[in-house]
């Protein structure tokens, strides 16, 4: 993915106030109850994601989250395709006072390297 500088810096100073999960990080916190969210695109989710995942885009998640998830204090892990996007999700949630949320680095690409079960595909 060919990403551009202002991308790459505005997702680099929000990596700095995120906590990132590698992939197995995700797997045993979806395994003790943390909620695994999928911010890719609707088309993008339609081609496959994570079993277990539930899916709010990174456009529309500050907007549902409050809905979906009303604990403050619940476990969160954001992923997307390569862990852009679901830092800079994750750094909005955090702004709006969940204080559990994660960032899993290397998104669905590493999740389905790392032979982690999906569902769709």
């Amino acid at each position: 993915m060919d990403h551009s500088p202002g991308f790459l810096k505005l997702t680099e100073d929000a990596r700095a106030a995120v906590r990132e999960v590698d992939v197995a990080g995700a797997r045993e916190r979806q395994k003790k109850g943390a909620l695994l969210i999928d911010v890719r695109e609707d088309r993008e989710w339609d081609a496959g994601h994570a079993r277990g995942a539930v899916h709010m885009g990174k456009g529309v998640i500050e907007r549902d989250i409050e809905k979906q998830v009303p604990d403050k204090n619940a476990e969160l892990v954001l992923y997307c395709g390569g862990g852009f996007r679901s830092v800079l999700a994750a750094k909005a949630l955090g702004e709006m006072g969940y204080r559990n949320v994660a960032s899993m680095a290397g998104g669905w690409r590493a999740w389905q390297a790392e032979g982690g079960e999906t569902e769709g595909v």
